[in-house]
């Protein structure tokens, strides 16, 4: 029972700080229930991800929300540069290096 509580602590912690959980003003009762199942849907969509790119047997069932938001944020900026300065997105991606730029400033496991 613990374990379960933990994890729904840890599910509403995650969507607070990360997708704005609470961050809804609207007055409808509709409107406030398609936000909070859109802030807990990003979450799971990321969880899902984590998932998939996770090697396999490594044994880690606990991700880090703020290095996910790192590395998305780090990679819309590299999409951004390329496009403003017009270099080909899929080769930049393709790239060794890409990784490295979008895992800059994430926070190691």
């Amino acid at each position: 029972y613990y374990k379960a509580r933990f994890q729904i602590e840890f599910v509403f912690r995650d969507a607070k700080q990360y997708t704005g959980l609470c961050d809804c003003q609207a007055t409808s009762e509709a409107k406030l229930n398609f936000h909070f199942n859109a802030s807990l849907a990003a979450l799971n969509l990321l969880r899902l991800e984590d998932r998939q790119q996770a090697v396999e047997g490594a044994g880690r069932n606990v991700i880090s929300i703020a290095s996910w938001k790192t590395r998305k944020f780090n990679a819309h900026l590299l999409e951004r540069f390329s496009c403003h300065l017009g270099l080909d997105f899929t080769a930049i991606k393709s790239s060794l290096g890409f990784a490295a730029l979008c895992n800059y400033g994430a926070i190691a496991a």
